[in-house]
């Protein structure tokens, strides 16, 4: 799929305070090793453990509450129109806090796939969809850690990018605290490791039927 925009971003436009109300609520909550596709749903060997982390290392919590949706999907609706992306979607996954401290990342992945989810309940508002626009809001400054950029790469869209300096991307737009990024969840992305301090974000996927 071809498209002119690989992301959209709004810098510094969630206030302070709710950043931090999503941060203190997201460590009220018991939080999880962040898992990988394979092992979502099942009890992890020390083997598994070791292998996942070489793909991803960080902890998270799944938030599900009306006020946080509120916040952020205008400017997720917003993004789809501006982009020109005009992705058709009406659902969003809970969203996932989470924390990169010392040493963790995740490292390239895309967040859709080209299998719809199939739900024994053919009901569930999520059966026969896939991920279709992905989005981050940054929740600690970039001057509380170091390390842990998010970076995309775009060279699967275009063959002729073989320059390293054209084809890897960091959005550095979003580093301020509040700054929320929105992006195509077919786009290819990772967490550096993060060398000093802790960053906290805030992911959320938007479903909708498989693109024609």
């Amino acid at each position: 799929m071809t498209i002119t925009n690989y992301y959209w971003y709004f810098t510094s436009v969630i206030p302070p305070k709710v950043c931090d109300d999503i941060i203190k609520y997201g460590l009220s909550k018991s939080d999880s090793l962040a898992r990988t596709g394979g092992y979502s749903d099942k009890e992890l060997t020390k083997d598994q453990v070791r292998d996942m982390k070489r793909k991803r290392n960080s902890d998270l919590v799944w938030l599900n509450d009306t006020w946080i949706y509120k916040e952020l999907h205008p400017y997720i609706h917003e993004a789809n129109k501006a982009a020109g992306w005009n992705y058709e979607w009406d659902r969003s996954e809970s969203c996932q806090f989470t924390k990169y401290k010392l040493n963790q990342y995740y490292d390239w992945h895309c967040d859709s796939w080209d299998k719809p989810y199939k739900r024994d309940d053919k009901n569930s508002p999520d059966n026969g969809k896939i991920r279709k626009l992905s989005m981050t809001c940054q929740l600690t400054d970039g001057s509380e850690y170091e390390g842990g950029e998010l970076e995309f790469d775009f060279r699967n869209y275009d063959p002729h990018m073989r320059d390293e300096a054209k084809h890897l991307r960091q959005a550095k737009e979003i580093l301020p605290k509040g700054s929320v990024i929105v992006f195509p969840s077919f786009v290819w992305h990772r967490v550096k490791p993060v060398t000093k301090g802790t960053r906290y974000s805030l992911v959320m996927w938007n479903l909708g039927y498989p693109f024609k």
